[in-house]
């Protein structure tokens, strides 16, 4: 999948245009499918949060980088913050709950997931 297009943020950062959306996705078989897309080329993960399936797709990406398939600097992962951590004192606390599951150090992009928050 080489040449993908990417995108160019405004500070300089570019994301890969294609990425793998991972809603949905099955645990048990979300692990393969990471590594099957990383293995094709792929260097954009999208997960999230709500998704509940952070920790098997940081297993797989782990994985990868540990049999030298990518480095952390190759991939692009995006997670988001679900809509009941709106509030100011929880923002923080949930992407260092998100990093946990992935057991990476930092993500490339942390977005808000819906732009309304739930009580």
């Amino acid at each position: 999948m080489a040449g993908i297009p990417k995108i160019t943020f405004s500070n300089g950062y570019k994301m890969p245009a294609l990425g793998l959306g991972t809603y949905k996705s099955q645990l048990g078989d979300v692990k393969r499918a990471v590594k099957d897309a990383i293995d094709l080329g792929y260097r954009h993960i999208d997960t999230a949060f709500f998704y509940g399936n952070e920790k098997e797709i940081g297993e797989a990406i782990r994985d990868k980088i540990e049999d030298s398939s990518v480095t952390r600097e190759d991939l692009f992962i995006t997670t988001k913050l679900w809509n009941n951590f709106h509030k100011e004192e929880y923002i923080v606390p949930a992407c260092k709950q998100s990093l946990a599951n992935l057991g990476l150090d930092y993500v490339d992009l942390f977005l808000v997931h819906w732009p309304f928050a739930f009580k």
